[in-house]
């Protein structure tokens, strides 16, 4: 019994995957052919944007300061303390930055737009705009798409900034490195492209948390008790979607045997 409720819950998450792929090419149709809500684009970019703002730079700041205190004492004791603003600048626009953010956009963000969306299906107010003659996509998936798509890059150089000032700090004053041997680090192992990378997987995962929780909000069902299990499963789909997305687009960007950090020491 259990095994069978099991199967028949895969089996419907497999078919919302497919709902939210489909959704996904919808997006990109009804951006190519048609206007953009401007208004619902602007409304949803703050929401996205500014109100996410502080929590994103709060746990940047900690994350910066938290890796250095456990990458820094080790290397003193390799004699590459001088590598430390650069190992912590390549690490944080590579991965920690633009995969963190997401991670808490996916839960504060994609989390409301599945309970705003699915509360609105629920309550049939979703089949009140089609009588109206308004799509949906157009209406609530297309704003909220762009404004996660436009506003997480930003969110994601933002907490970049905020972590190396973090870790600056962790690593001037509680290991006597010089700041401008710090900043010089980061100045030489930091790449142009390695920022382009940020910007590239935050607009990235952006589209995917968007597209989601916007999927699982028009595929809910069973009322209040539906509209909680899509905001949980919207969330979890999205966090698996950003982690595996994240491999692909490192294995695209990163593949090789080149390196930004020998002949920098």
């Amino acid at each position: 019994m259990a095994q069978a409720v099991e199967l028949s819950s895969l089996a419907q998450w497999g078919r919302r995957l497919f709902a939210a792929v489909m959704l996904g090419g919808q997006v990109v149709i009804h951006l190519i052919s048609r206007p953009i809500h401007n208004r619902n684009t602007i409304d949803q970019m703050a929401a996205v944007g500014p109100e996410s703002l502080m929590i994103a730079l709060l746990t940047a700041s900690f994350v910066g300061m938290v890796f250095t205190i456990q990458v820094t004492r080790e290397f003193l004791n390799f004699g590459a303390g001088t590598a430390v603003g650069g190992v912590l600048a390549l690490t944080l626009a590579r991965e920690l930055a633009p995969v963190l953010t997401a991670v808490i956009l996916a839960g504060r963000v994609g989390s409301a737009f599945a309970a705003e969306i699915g509360t609105m299906k629920v309550t049939e107010q979703i089949d009140a705009l089609q009588i109206l003659k308004t799509d949906p996509v157009d209406y609530l998936v297309i704003p909220r798409v762009v404004a996660c798509a436009l506003m997480l890059p930003v969110l994601s150089l933002l907490s970049f900034i905020t972590g190396m000032t973090g870790g600056f700090i962790i690593a001037t004053n509680l290991y006597g490195i010089s700041q401008t041997v710090f900043v010089n680090s980061a100045q030489n192992f930091l790449s142009i492209w390695d920022l382009v990378t940020a910007i590239i997987k935050a607009f990235v995962f952006g589209i995917l948390i968007a597209v989601i929780g916007c999927s699982w909000g028009l595929t809910t069902s069973g009322g209040a008790k539906g509209v909680g299990q899509s905001t949980t499963t919207a969330v979890v789909t999205a966090l698996l979607a950003i982690f595996i997305s994240n491999f692909f687009l490192s294995w695209l960007m990163f593949q090789g045997t080149g390196s930004a950090v020998i002949g920098n020491f």
